[in-house]
């Protein structure tokens, strides 16, 4: 009899909307935030289908506020006559002042680089994970890329003994 999965295991995997895999690959992130955003409504509707993508996208602050720029959220077939969906609209995050404070801080002084990594479902609503996050030279990527090989080198060793 197959083992029954729980309903804490499904909702893990159901949350998630989009990821942004090559952020790992490009950059070192250092520190998380999680942001709301402030959409329209043919933009949940089409979150709530899988059309975002987080890919080429970034976070800039301007005159104290977030904002996500360069996602794009492919609008429905079916959507309203009267709305023009813009695509690469940007987007309004909303964070705590002191986590904007911190945030202002560490791209204009430090040089950081704030970067989407994953948005996600949270009761209903959309969540944005950010990270703080500095540029990876070459040489670095490369040796992530060894490390990472050796790793699965490593563990397909060990269990074959």
């Amino acid at each position: 009899m197959a083992a029954k999965k729980s309903k804490k295991d499904s909702k893990a995997n159901d949350n998630t909307i989009a990821l942004n895999r090559q952020a790992t690959h490009e950059y070192t992130i250092d520190e998380q935030f999680e942001a709301g955003l402030v959409l329209e409504g043919w933009e949940v509707k089409s979150l709530r289908d899988g059309r975002v993508q987080l890919k080429e996208s970034y976070v800039e602050i301007k005159r104290g506020e977030a904002w996500l720029c360069g996602a794009h959220v492919s609008p429905l077939l079916s959507a309203s006559t009267h709305v023009n969906p813009d695509a690469v609209r940007r987007k309004k995050l909303l964070l705590h002042r002191r986590e904007l404070n911190k945030l202002i801080g560490s791209v204009e002084r430090k040089g950081y680089t704030l970067i989407p990594l994953a948005m996600y479902w949270i009761k209903g609503r959309a969540k944005l994970k950010i990270g703080l996050a500095k540029g990876k030279k070459l040489h670095d990527k490369r040796a992530a890329a060894k490390d990472k090989d050796w790793q699965r080198d490593k563990a397909r060793i060990m269990k074959h003994g």
